[in-house]
């Protein structure tokens, strides 16, 4: 099993240490041909805007698109989330939509408030996730087909659709390595909507 990490921004060398902590393979991701023999892709956070003109310029953006169409398992966050919306309110960028949610950008405040925060992810077992929120998106609304894993505050910060995952705080930087783990158990499971047991 082979994850592909988008290493145009953000934090690639963290992402690829949490996926190495659990066993997978990695290889940084810059043009669609690097796409070629993974069997999930990982969009780290960054600039959204950024990120999304970069992706388009590369051609990245349509395969993507195709590589999730086919069954491709995704894990977007922070930016990456805002990326693989379908509505990004107040703003016309450019992004994937490949989960039916609503996002607000920075949402949570400036790089000056991030924080951290224990969340409750039952996907994940009875200890809590330490969520790390650095200028986090909030995700203001969810389709019928996307299940949410984890709330913070009343609103969902982690959720999944089939093969695509979400989260609105950075997982990579903490030494937590479950949901990572669960990423690739989602891989494993195929495309139904039954939840991968946890460890």
């Amino acid at each position: 099993m082979r994850i592909g990490v988008l290493a145009l921004q953000g934090d690639v060398r963290e992402h690829r240490h949490s996926l190495a902590g659990v066993g997978v393979e990695t290889r940084e991701v810059r043009i669609p041909a690097h796409l070629e023999g993974v069997d999930g892709l990982v969009m780290p956070g960054g600039e959204s805007t950024t990120l999304g003109k970069l992706l388009a310029k590369s051609g990245l953006d349509e395969a993507i698109a195709a590589f999730a169409g086919e069954g491709g398992a995704v894990f977007g966050t922070c930016a990456g989330l805002i990326l693989m919306a379908q509505s990004i309110n107040g703003s016309e960028q450019p992004r994937l939509g490949l989960m039916d949610v609503e996002v607000d950008r920075n949402a949570y405040g400036r790089q000056v408030e991030s924080f951290e925060a224990g969340l409750e992810i039952a996907a994940l077992g009875e200890q809590m996730f330490q969520g790390v929120f650095i200028r986090a998106p909030q995700i203001a609304s969810v389709g019928r087909e996307v299940e949410v894993l984890a709330q913070f505050g009343g609103r969902p910060v982690l959720v999944r659709q089939g093969r695509l995952l979400g989260a609105a705080f950075h997982p990579e930087l903490t030494d937590d390595l479950r949901l990572h783990r669960y990423f690739v158990s989602l891989m494993a499971a195929g495309t139904g909507g039954s939840t991968p047991a946890h460890e």
